[in-house]
């Protein structure tokens, strides 16, 4: 493994950037290393057309002076640590005052840890990403109906980060990662639909086969062809996996407790109140094993562990670091995410809405008249007031059956109202960071001609 993972070498330069800091003037530091290495190949046609390697890595220092704080980084690894804390100090000096800039209380900070199965000993050589992202791509051109290709890629890493602070603690975390994509395009000139799927992973072992993947994408691009226009009314709409995903990260979005504090969040006086129906719970969890975003402690070095934001129906928490918790009167949850060039911000992890208790099918069945969407255009949310409005693309359902595919049509509501009438499936499947199963909503208005 490179040096540049050496994550002892990591620490070591954070202790001494502590110590420099201190010796500067300051009354607390911590320092965050971020480092990585990545390979990645792209082609088209079984023909590679590039192939790229990137390394680096980066070194924050954050002091505190009284109330006053500053952040300093540097990703040249000869840069003088005195010179650095020195900078850093005279910078915190001048800064205006900020009662919530902190560090972490010793007593939130982890101490031990789970090894969390994060890192793959071998990381995925260029010759096999080329062989995973070939047999995606020829698996999707043999689907009937699909004409071309709109390219195939993988890609392989392994990155972490290092923390050190002047109240004791010392940690640092590796993780790996491979995945491939593929895209497919079906019919001819104007008429042509496109889509794609993929599979990523922190172990090589656990990638799901190409061909799969492949036919998946082609088959995706097929049921595309053709897609009529539906009229303007309010139904009933059901999103698929991929689309659903979108559901838990509204609602993380809207509990991270700094849009709280700023009042930008439309659930900013929902705590503690029923937002979902009875049953449905939306869950955090950082410790998962080889969860793409698994990690033992946080950008604080507090301790990670599981947190049920929203548990049978009721918003129970904020998602918060220690400065947000400070200016609610709360306490972190140990979600601070944080890079090297500036403080801490809380955010999720491991993401999902639980599984309910009917199948896709039967839901589906149920429907007279309605949507099922299956790709989201656009970021039209507005996470102050919850209103919502997106474009499209799916199937429309006639009688409880995928009649025919559908474009150009925008949903629009309020997730306050969509997190009400919201009813999960029960085929939740943990393929990426945030997941959900198939859901149905109540009640959209659906935009057509």
């Amino acid at each position: 493994m490179s040096d540049l993972l050496d994550t002892g070498l990591l620490l070591e330069q954070g202790r001494r950037l502590v110590a420099a800091a201190r010796k500067a003037g300051a009354d607390a530091a911590d320092v965050m290393a971020v480092c990585g290495v990545s390979v990645g190949v792209q082609l088209r046609d079984g023909k590679v057309e590039s192939s790229e390697r990137s390394e680096g890595d980066d070194i924050g220092l954050r002091v505190f002076v009284g109330r006053r704080s500053a952040s300093v980084s540097s990703n040249d690894p000869r840069e003088d640590v005195e010179a650095l804390a020195e900078r850093a100090v005279a910078i915190a000096r001048v800064a205006p005052e900020d009662p919530y800039a902190r560090l972490v209380d010793p007593a939130d900070l982890a101490r031990d840890w789970a090894d969390l199965d994060l890192i793959d000993p071998v990381m995925t050589a260029v010759a096999d990403l080329e062989d995973l992202a070939r047999r995606a791509e020829a698996a999707a051109l043999a689907v009937k109906g699909v004409t071309k290709s709109g390219g195939a890629d993988a890609g392989a890493g392994i990155g972490g980060f290092a923390l050190v602070t002047s109240t004791g603690f010392e940690g640092a975390t590796l993780g790996s990662s491979t995945s491939f994509s593929v895209t497919a395009i079906a019919g001819e000139g104007t008429g042509m639909e496109r889509d794609y799927d993929y599979s990523g992973v922190r172990h090589r072992a656990d990638l799901e086969d190409p061909e799969a993947i492949g036919r998946s994408a082609g088959e995706r691009a097929v049921r595309r062809i053709n897609p009529r226009k539906v009229d303007t009314r309010k139904v009933p709409v059901i999103f698929d996996q991929r689309t659903a995903a979108s559901f838990p990260s509204y609602l993380a979005a809207a509990a991270n407790g700094q849009a709280v504090a700023r009042k930008t969040s439309f659930l900013r006086e929902k705590l503690g109140q029923r937002l979902f129906r009875p049953g449905v719970m939306i869950i955090d969890d950082p410790l998962r094993r080889r969860g793409l975003r698994s990690r033992p402690f946080d950008g604080e070095g507090v301790a990670a562990r599981p947190l049920t934001l929203v548990e049978d129906g009721v918003l129970t928490s904020w998602l918060l670091d220690s400065a947000t918790a400070a200016e609610l009167g709360l306490r972190t949850t140990g979600h601070a995410h944080r890079g090297t060039g500036g403080p801490p911000a809380p955010g999720a992890t491991n993401l999902h809405l639980a599984a309910g208790t009917v199948s896709p099918a039967e839901m589906i069945g149920a429907v007279k008249d309605g949507l099922y969407v299956t790709d989201m255009i656009g970021s039209g949310v507005n996470m102050v007031t919850g209103d919502y409005s997106r474009g499209c693309s799916g199937y429309w359902i006639e009688n409880g059956e995928l009649a025919y595919p559908v474009a150009e049509i925008t949903i629009a509501g309020n997730l306050v109202d969509m997190f009400a009438s919201l009813t999960p499936a029960d085929d939740l499947v943990f393929r990426r960071g945030t997941d959900a199963p198939t859901v149905l909503v109540e009640g959209l208005t659906v935009a057509g001609r």
